[in-house]
């Protein structure tokens, strides 16, 4: 995750650089179920409204939950699927908080209503995330289901008026890069928090639609124009976190409109952005399935590293004899291609593997989702 407001911040109020840290234990996105009642063109789940045989049950989660805090897990995003489609999503959030866990909800917003509300706000949830990928029609016709758009902007209203942290993941694609500015504007009126810009990644049905993923030039400017809001919003004295994913090149192209816009600022932003290091997938992010698989992020389930019904989440985790996970915690990694000759490969670390994995077969050939030019990545 590239932290766009953070960065932002380092212009006007420079903090010191230091050396590249990981935290104790990785960020685990946990789909505690596939379960969900939306069918969304990019899910990587590939969810329907049906149940699937062998998951977790909710002891076997707790177990793993105490495993988790063994390994030094920090953060819980509990996921689906649709998680508040669980039976017990509210008592496995609450135990998760009353074992120190930060913990976030990922909820396509749909189901959260005036039933639940409370039952929500009592788990004192540290974030809500909605996803919407569009405004009114747009989002309709992502989420397959008229009326979602309305569902989930209620629900955001609702989280945010019982002072839950509240937030918006959009994913472009050329389908819905119009409805960007919309989505902005709409973070602002609507006071939410948190606005999480996600790039198109090939996997689950996302990887299906990788066609319609949105252009180089529309990203530039898609990110371009985060940068500017973001900025805007800090100088008029509004708090809001814009976040980016799933394309570490993020972190480059903000160094280069630094160095258009604030050139005396540039050195200390690379150096804050290698002291960032990039893409963290097997590193600082985990992913552990419905089925208990446990996965480098939510975007590698064709990989599994273990099973946590047969080993604990630390002993997977530390374990290096699998070679991809070997070379996702290399540092540098044993990229090829424009990735291995890029001048800032500590930076954004590869990039994304797992789309490099997907359109040429080889995890280490160069990210095609990086959208900088040769003389951008040389310079």
């Amino acid at each position: 995750m590239f932290r766009i407001s953070q960065f932002i911040a380092e212009i006007d109020t420079p903090t010191p650089p230091g050396p590249r840290r990981n935290p104790p234990g990785p960020v685990v996105i946990w789909n505690l179920l596939r379960r969900c009642n939306l069918t969304c063109q990019h899910c990587y789940s590939v969810s329907t409204d049906t149940h699937f045989p062998g998951e977790l049950s909710t002891p076997e989660i707790y177990r793993v939950m105490d495993e988790l805090k063994a390994a030094r897990v920090p953060v819980l995003i509990l996921s689906g699927g649709e998680p508040l489609l669980h039976p017990d999503i509210f008592a496995i959030a609450q135990r998760a908080k009353a074992m120190g866990f930060y913990v976030a909800l990922s909820s396509n917003g749909t189901l959260i209503n005036t039933d639940n509300i409370d039952d929500i706000a009592a788990c004192d949830f540290d974030y809500v995330g909605v996803s919407l990928d569009g405004l009114g029609a747009t989002h309709d016709r992502f989420r397959r289901m008229a009326g979602a758009f309305d569902a989930s902007l209620n629900a955001i209203r609702l989280c945010r008026d019982l002072g839950l942290k509240i937030g918006v993941r959009y994913t472009m694609t050329q389908d819905n890069a119009q409805d960007l500015p919309g989505l902005l504007a709409l973070i602002e009126d609507e006071a939410i928090d948190r606005f999480y810009f996600s790039h198109l990644n090939y996997a689950g049905r996302g990887n299906k639609n990788r066609a319609s993923d949105a252009r180089h030039r529309m990203t530039r400017d898609a990110m371009t124009r985060l940068f500017d809001t973001a900025l805007t919003l800090r100088q008029r004295g509004i708090a809001k976190e814009f976040t980016s994913g799933n394309n570490d090149a993020d972190g480059l192209w903000f160094l280069h409109w630094v160095r258009a816009n604030f050139p005396e600022a540039a050195a200390h932003i690379e150096a804050k952005l290698n002291q960032w290091g990039g893409n963290a997938s097997g590193v600082n992010v985990a992913n552990i399935d419905n089925l208990g698989k446990v996965h480098p992020d939510t975007m590698w389930w064709h990989r599994t590293l273990g099973d946590v019904r047969e080993r604990p989440f630390g002993d997977i985790w530390r374990d290096r004899s699998d070679p991809v996970m070997a070379g996702l915690q290399a540092f540098p990694r044993p990229v090829e291609g424009r990735c291995a000759t890029c001048s800032h490969l500590g930076i954004c670390n590869g990039n994304t593997r797992v789309r490099a994995e997907q359109l040429t077969g080889n995890v280490w050939a160069e990210d095609p989702g990086c959208y900088l030019s040769d003389e951008e990545i040389a310079h």
